[in-house]
């Protein structure tokens, strides 16, 4: 049995990753319109099978924009933590049916096993989220300013990784952004830094990791050469040759990944 996972949209204008079994699909995040989803979902190997849930990590509208519209049309179970709803924007709307979990405690959907965990975001409970089937696990860790222990710990023994790589540090801190925002970004409270990912990657390595999408890239202060780069000091060591690595996209549905 293998999990199949693809990144839907990735990026400051909205995002979602479709993970799925052979029996069960699940969607993670759902930050675009309702309309846009499902016409991106139709570019997904579904092939008329319906979601069976959506996962939010948090309430910011880039991750929960069509969340409410995808949840009614397709009577779509919803799990949050009570932070991410009672803080979800009014736009939103209602949700079909709100199930409640906890950062640190596990539950099911369908033959998957989620496992979520805390980051460090200017959220309300934010959360990451290791997925399992079988002995199969791959994680989604995006939208954290720093990678903490407890990060570093749920994160280890992946087959693979969605991790995110928002922006160059020289980038951001040059570029149009006013300054509290640039703080903001570069805070234990706002997101990893080209550096910072590939920092996290060197003490994530293990001979069992296949697939790392590089995700949440920054259009304003990053850009998927400076990424392709950055990844590149990995690439030519002996050790990472069987890593097959991914540029997560916002404009377009990025290529499907096994992993088994």
């Amino acid at each position: 049995m293998s999990l199949f996972f693809q990144v839907l949209a990735s990026g400051s204008k909205g995002n979602a990753i479709l993970v799925c079994s052979s029996r069960t699909q699940v969607l993670f995040d759902a930050g675009l319109s309702g309309r846009e989803l499902s016409r991106r979902l139709e570019k997904t190997p579904l092939n008329g099978h319906r979601l069976d849930g959506l996962v939010l990590s948090h309430e910011h509208q880039d991750h929960t924009r069509g969340a409410g519209v995808i949840s009614r049309r397709f009577d779509l179970p919803v799990y949050l933590t009570r932070g991410t709803l009672e803080n979800l924007a009014p736009p939103v709307g209602q949700l079909a049916h709100a199930h409640i979990f906890q950062t640190g405690a596990s539950f099911l959907i369908g033959d998957l096993a989620i496992h979520p965990f805390a980051v460090s975001h200017d959220a309300c409970e934010p959360s990451g989220f290791v997925i399992q089937q079988g002995n199969m696990r791959m994680a989604i860790c995006t939208d954290l300013g720093v990678a903490t222990q407890l990060v570093k710990t749920r994160l280890q023994g992946c087959r693979a990784l969605v991790l995110e790589s928002n922006h160059d540090v020289g980038r951001l801190m040059e570029g149009p952004y006013p300054w509290h925002l640039k703080q903001r970004i570069r805070s234990r409270h706002g997101h990893l830094s080209n550096d910072d990912t590939i920092a996290l990657l060197r003490e994530l390595h293990h001979e069992g990791l296949r697939s790392i999408l590089l995700a949440h890239l920054s259009e304003v202060n990053n850009h998927p050469e400076l990424v392709r780069k950055s990844v590149q000091e990995l690439q030519h060591c002996e050790e990472w040759a069987d890593v097959r690595f991914e540029i997560g996209r916002q404009d377009a549905v990025s290529p499907g990944i096994e992993v088994d």
